[in-house]
């Protein structure tokens, strides 16, 4: 479907003050640390027997529509395996677009692996922008509750991304952004809840899938309600009431081996895991539309 032209880039963003919501200048910092990986928009691998889409990138589901005003999600920050994959990246995230436009949206978490060291923190990113650590969430622990939120205002045609770590609420952040003519119009035509493979690799391509076990995303695991719901121009609502419009993507590799799979969603609508099947291989295919 879409395609990649990424590169890493290594900023943190340091807030000095710590308010129950947290946002500031974006503040380059010593890149020994782990610096947020690019993400990108979903890369189409092909259609599965029963109909659902193989990703090279992204597993979970998406919903397709017009006009999205608002993608809100939330999930448990899975544990890295790190001695099974001891230089691996994984993360999860809520937005809107990317499934089949050239922009996203998106603001999450990951769980990464450095040298055989976990690394957990929260990110953001306006793809094709780069992307920035969350103020304050750069220190996550595994198994903390997260909630997030894209939304955009039709009225100063801004988007807000919003993260907070439920399990110590004072570690909250918020942005905004202003779309402008060197980033691309969004189409506002998906909203997402995703477990993905982040780029890039010195030659370009997808980065290895960490061992994160199973994420559990939606109210039913993370007892929050109305999260991994949308509103776009017809239909509010969980996942399952945009019903013909859902899309289950499952992580794949080139050679199309199952790397991260998601389950049915919960008799709600709401809710759903992605369990971890096997690392992959670096992906350096040029990165273009389907």
């Amino acid at each position: 479907m879409l395609s990649n032209r990424l590169r890493i880039l290594g900023v943190l963003v340091i807030v000095f003050a710590m308010p129950q919501v947290s946002s500031g200048p974006i503040v380059p910092l010593k890149t020994t640390q782990i610096s947020p990986r690019k993400h990108a928009p979903m890369r189409f691998h092909g259609l599965r027997p029963d109909r659902t889409i193989s990703s090279e990138n992204w597993s979970g589901y998406t919903v397709t529509g017009s006009s999205f005003t608002q993608a809100r999600g939330s999930w448990r920050v899975p544990t890295v395996n790190c001695s099974a994959t001891p230089n691996t990246y994984a993360s999860f995230w809520v937005g809107l677009d990317g499934y089949s436009s050239s922009t996203v949206e998106q603001i999450g978490t990951d769980s990464d692996c450095s040298n055989g060291k976990p690394s957990y923190y929260a990110w953001y990113e306006f793809y094709p922008e780069d992307a920035y650590y969350a103020g304050n969430l750069t220190s996550l622990e595994p198994g903390d509750v997260m909630s997030a939120t894209v939304t955009y205002n039709t009225t100063n045609g801004k988007f807000t991304a919003t993260i907070t770590d439920e399990s110590r609420p004072l570690l909250a952040f918020t942005t905004t952004f202003t779309p402008s003519g060197r980033t691309g119009t969004p189409k506002r035509s998906s909203a997402e809840w995703i477990a993905e493979a982040p780029c890039c690799s010195q030659n370009g391509g997808i980065l290895p899938l960490s061992d994160f076990g199973t994420v559990s995303l939606g109210g039913d695991y993370t007892s929050l309600s109305s999260t991994n719901d949308a509103t776009d121009s017809s239909t509010s609502g969980p996942i399952s009431h945009f019903g013909n419009s859902v899309e289950v993507m499952t992580m794949v590799s080139s050679e199309g081996v199952d790397e991260a799979v998601p389950s049915s969603l919960t008799p709600d609508g709401t809710s759903f895991t992605v369990a971890w099947e096997s690392e992959g291989s670096e992906k350096t295919h040029t990165w273009g539309q389907r």
